[in-house]
C-alpha cells in the first residue's frame, strides 16, 4: 500500500513537470511576441500615411473621360500610313506589322450609343480585340470636336472567372484552413494598399515601411490560417527573424554593390514623378515583401514537421529530433531555392533574351544594373530562407519538448505492480 502511494505521488510529480515546463515555453514565448507585436503596433502609428498622397500628374487634357464600349467590327490594315485621307486604307503586306481599327459602341457617358472608330496598335492586334474596351473621350477643344482613342482592354471577366476558380480550388481542397488563408491573403492586400503603397507615396522610410508592414501581415495571417498555438507562434518568430536577415542583407547588398533601382522604365517614370521616393530603398522594401511568402511557407513547414516528429517519437532526444527536421528542412531548402530563382528569371525573361541577343561578355552582363539587382533580389531572399530554416528548427525543437504530451515512462510508472 505505501508503495502505490509512493508511486502515486512519483506519478503525480512526474506529470506536473510537463506541465510547469509547458507553462514556462509558452511564457517565454509570449514575452517574446509581445515586444515585436508593440513594436509592429507603434511602427503602423508612426508611419501611418496622413492621407496627404503627391498630386499625380496629368494623364490626360483636361475634362477628359474613359467610357467603355463594345467592338462592333475590326479592321486588319498595314502600318505604312496610306496616301489620300478619303482611300481605304491598304490591306497589310506579309511580314509587315498588322495595324488596324474598331468601330465601337460607346456604352455610357455623353455619347451612349455612338459608334466611333478607334486605331488599334499592333500589340493588341497580335493579343485579340473582341468584347469590351476602355476608351479615352478628349473633349472639343475650340472647333475641334471631340475625338475617341483606345485606352485599354476591358479584362474583368476573365480575371473574376480565374479568381473564383482559384477560390473554389483552395477551399475545395482546404476545406476551412483554405478559407482562412484567402481571408488573411484579402487582409494582406489591404496593409500594402491601404498602408504601404501611401506610405512609400509620401516619403517614408521605404525598409521600415516594409519591415512594419510584413510584421503586421504575418501577425494576422499566421494565426488566422494556422490557429493560436505555441506551434503557431514559433512558426512566427522564426519568420520575424528571416525578415530581419532578408531586410539587413538586402540593404547591406544594395549599397555595396552601389545599385541605383531604376533598372525598369517603371522605376525611373516613378522617380520622375515622386522625387521623395529613394529607388534604392524602394528596391529593399520589394526584397522584403517578395521574400515574405516563401519565408512563411518555410517556417510552418519546419515548425509543424519538427510537432510531428515529437508526437510520432516522444522519447527522441534534442540532438536527434533536430536532425531529423533538418533533413526535412535541406529537402525544403533545395526545391524553395529552385522557386525562387525561376521566379524570378521568369519575370526577367525579357531582359535574358535581351542579353542572349547582344551577346555580350557573361562577366559584364551579370554585373550591369538591371542582372545586378536581380541577383541582389535572389540571393538576399535565398540567405534569408536559408538561415531561417535551422534557426526555426531549434527554436522549435526546444518549444516543442516543452510543450509536448508527457513521456510514457511516466504512466508506466504509475502502472507498475508493487
Amino acid at each position: 500500500m505505501h508503495s502505490h502511494r509512493f508511486e502515486d505521488v512519483l506519478s503525480r510529480a512526474e506529470r506536473r513537470r510537463p506541465a510547469r515546463a509547458r507553462a514556462r515555453a509558452r511564457v517565454a514565448l509570449a514575452l517574446t511576441v509581445l515586444p515585436l507585436t508593440v513594436a509592429t503596433i507603434v511602427g503602423l502609428v508612426l508611419l501611418w500615411p496622413s492621407g496627404h498622397t503627391p498630386t499625380p500628374p496629368a494623364f490626360a487634357a483636361a475634362g477628359a473621360t474613359f467610357p467603355s464600349g463594345q467592338v462592333v467590327s475590326l479592321q486588319h490594315t498595314s502600318c505604312e500610313k496610306a496616301g489620300g485621307g478619303a482611300e481605304a486604307p491598304a490591306p497589310p503586306a506579309p511580314g509587315q506589322p498588322v495595324c488596324g481599327s474598331a468601330l465601337v459602341k460607346v456604352s455610357n457617358g455623353v455619347d451612349t450609343g455612338r459608334r466611333v472608330r478607334v486605331d488599334v496598335p499592333p500589340d493588341v492586334m497580335r493579343a485579340g480585340l473582341s468584347g469590351g474596351v476602355l476608351l479615352l473621350r478628349t473633349p472639343a477643344q475650340g472647333n475641334a470636336p471631340a475625338t475617341y482613342s483606345l485606352q485599354d482592354v476591358q479584362r474583368g471577366f476573365p480575371l473574376v472567372t480565374l479568381g473564383v476558380i482559384f477560390a473554389l480550388v483552395v477551399v475545395a481542397v482546404a476545406k476551412l484552413r483554405g478559407l482562412l488563408a484567402l481571408v488573411g491573403l484579402g487582409f494582406a492586400t489591404v496593409v500594402v494598399g491601404v498602408f504601404m503603397l501611401p506610405a512609400l507615396l509620401q516619403g517614408s522610410n521605404a525598409m521600415w515601411v516594409g519591415l512594419t508592414g510584413s510584421s503586421a501581415i504575418m501577425l494576422v495571417v499566421l494565426y488566422l490560417a494556422h490557429g493560436l498555438s505555441a506551434r503557431t507562434t514559433t512558426a512566427l518568430l522564426g519568420t520575424f527573424a528571416g525578415l530581419g536577415m532578408t531586410a539587413g542583407i538586402a540593404a547591406l547588398a544594395v549599397r555595396l554593390a552601389h545599385l541605383t533601382g531604376l533598372s525598369s522604365d517603371e522605376n525611373s517614370l516613378l522617380q520622375s514623378l515622386t522625387t521623395q521616393l529613394n529607388p534604392r530603398d524602394l528596391l529593399t522594401c520589394g526584397i522584403i515583401l517578395a521574400g515574405l511568402g516563401v519565408l512563411n511557407d518555410v517556417t510552418i513547414t519546419q515548425t509543424s514537421a519538427v510537432w510531428e516528429l515529437r508526437e510520432a517519437a516522444p522519447d527522441l532526444s534534442a540532438g536527434r529530433l533536430f536532425g531529423t527536421a533538418m533533413r526535412i528542412g535541406r529537402d525544403h531548402i533545395a526545391s524553395t531555392i529552385y522557386t525562387i530563382v525561376f521566379a524570378y528569371a521568369g519575370a526577367a525573361l525579357p531582359v535574358l533574351l535581351l542579353i542572349e541577343l547582344y551577346q555580350q561578355p557573361l562577366a559584364s552582363v551579370l554585373t550591369s544594373n538591371d542582372i545586378a539587382e536581380e541577383l541582389v533580389r535572389t540571393l538576399a531572399s535565398a540567405i534569408g530562407l536559408v538561415l531561417a530554416v535551422p534557426l526555426t528548427t531549434a527554436l522549435a525543437v526546444f518549444v516543442a519538448r516543452a510543450d509536448g504530451r508527457p513521456l510514457a515512462r511516466a504512466g508506466l510508472a504509475a502502472s507498475s505492480p508493487a
